[in-house]
């Protein structure tokens, strides 16, 4: 059977019944039988017809817990900044893609926090021909205007041009409207390259609220990802005056598309030095002037109201804290509230509060590339801290729950370089970095299974087919993971690999 066969053989889900033929399930061969849309048995292998799948492994379709979905479809089209190792390199991309396409430019990923010289709209005016240049930063919580482009966003007189947290975010905004059938093609693509990768679901904090939009597109034909919808405060109301809670099904999905948690964002980002922490930052390279240990967003007198008003609601709470000081913060608020949710992020934390995860029951959602991405910016800037830093074993042995995203487009929608980066603490050939902070291979897998646990007769049929056994691959194998197949609600979303 082709991978076209099996595709469209399966169109609706749970439409077609499927023996999978020796399959490794938990480390033992067996068959496993689906049949609408669930896992019916898992068995000894035997003979008979199916898809032989010659020992490869099967896991639960793996989830990223914490994406901004239109933002990596549009960065996966946009000018690739991630390789600048200084703001002249920076600008000298930007220079290339003005020769090669005149007009405006929109880039994605840079990261100045190492930067040997620091980003000057200047420096840009030089190299962009007169054409609006916004360059968006690897975090997210700044961007880096040319002079025509701090004109049009009303920053004519900013210094540098490097704009950050409230003052981008409208910016944010702009440069992420396209038109929607152009978004939307970019979306079905980037869930498609997604489910190529083993993913079944999201957790989509696209602000201010991505359900109505989601709603559209699966009806329309996007149908390779579940899709959690978590809301932003600016529309909170909508969603309390709707009556959706968090974990109820979106009628005309099938299933796909459930509501989220409220998302609030209290302190900035390491990179922009704007995360709110409890020392400063080192003077020569700090954030802004007026902030020297980061910016708190949302203070506590406006966090608490916001987080009992989504728990009276039924509505849980996703909260990103950064620094030691915010997420202190934050934790207070869920005890002082009683609602249920995660901490984003959670990446500098006091000793203390180690605990309290899982004394509050609030979930440590935490993206382990961000670690190997940003050890020698957190080297830099948390000197003496690092220790506590992206402490992922620290807060398993407190006893908190943890489950593991991406942040894309921060770091690319692939769970298994988060997998890896999580169990080795390295992305290139030098040490692991704080290797007593690794997570063992199998809680950094069941932290990405999602919310239907492991595999077992009744559980919905959301599946990947390896190529490889992550037990027995080396830390550069698990990084590129190959994939055979993934399965949706029994039916196939990626089955180039299968025989």
């Amino acid at each position: 059977m082709t991978t076209e066969e099996l595709l469209e053989g399966t169109a609706g889900a749970g439409a077609t019944s499927w023996i999978m033929r020796d399959a490794t399930v938990d480390g033992r061969r067996a068959d496993l039988t689906i049949s609408s849309g669930r896992i019916v048995a898992i068995t000894p292998p035997a003979p008979g017809p199916g898809i032989p799948l010659g020992g490869r492994t099967v896991l639960p379709g793996l989830w990223d817990n914490h994406v901004h979905f239109d933002q990596w479809a549009l960065a996966r089209r946009r000018l690739d900044l991630s390789g600048a190792r200084s703001a002249a390199e920076a600008a000298a991309l930007v220079a290339d893609r003005v020769r090669a396409r005149p007009g405006p430019v929109t880039g994605f990923g840079f990261r100045d926090g190492l930067w040997p010289d620091r980003p000057d709209r200047a420096l840009l005016d030089v190299v962009s021909a007169g054409h609006e240049v916004v360059l968006v930063s690897a975090d997210l919580h700044c961007c880096w205007l040319n002079s025509a482009a701090a004109r049009r966003f009303g920053h004519a007189d900013h210094p540098t041009g490097l704009i950050s947290e409230a003052d981008w975010h409208p910016i944010m905004e702009a440069v992420r409207q396209v038109p929607a059938a152009e978004l939307d093609a970019a979306v079905d693509e980037a869930a498609r390259a997604a489910a190529a990768r083993g993913v079944v679901g999201i957790v989509d904090f696209e602000a201010p609220f991505p359900l109505d939009a989601w709603t559209r597109r699966i009806r329309t034909g996007t149908a390779a990802l579940r899709v959690v919808a978590a809301v932003w405060p600016t529309r909170l109301a909508e969603a309390v005056s709707r009556g959706l809670r968090t974990g109820a099904p979106i009628a005309g999905t099938g299933g796909l598309l459930t509501m989220g948690p409220l998302k609030v964002v209290t302190d900035g980002s390491l990179n922009t030095r704007t995360a709110y922490c409890v020392d400063p930052y080192p003077l020569d390279r700090a954030g802004p002037a007026e902030h020297p240990c980061g910016m708190l967003l949302v203070p506590p007198e406006d966090l608490v109201p916001l987080l009992r008003t989504a728990r009276a609601a039924g509505i849980d709470a996703a909260v990103h804290a950064i620094g030691d000081a915010a997420n202190t913060i934050v934790l207070d608020a869920f005890a002082a509230t009683g609602i249920r949710g995660r901490i984003e992020h959670a990446q500098l934390l006091s000793p203390d509060d180690l605990t309290r995860f899982a004394a509050l029951g609030v979930v440590a959602s935490v993206q382990p590339e961000h670690a190997v991405d940003d050890r020698d910016v957190a080297d830099r800037h948390w000197a003496g801290r690092t220790h506590r830093s992206f402490a992922y074993r620290s807060l398993l042995d407190a006893g908190a729950e943890l489950v593991l995203g991406s942040d894309a487009p921060v770091a690319p929608l692939d769970p298994w370089s988060g997998i890896a980066a999580a169990v080795h603490r390295s992305s290139d050939t030098r040490a692991p970095w704080h290797p007593e902070q690794h997570l063992p291979l199998t809680v950094a897998l069941a932290a990405t299974f999602g919310p239907d646990g492991p595999l077992r007769p009744g559980r919905v049929a959301d599946l990947v087919v390896l190529d490889a056994d992550p037990a027995t691959v080396t830390p550069a194998e698990l990084r590129r993971m190959p994939i055979a197949a993934t399965m949706l609600a029994g039916r196939w979303t990626y089955a180039a690999g299968l025989p």
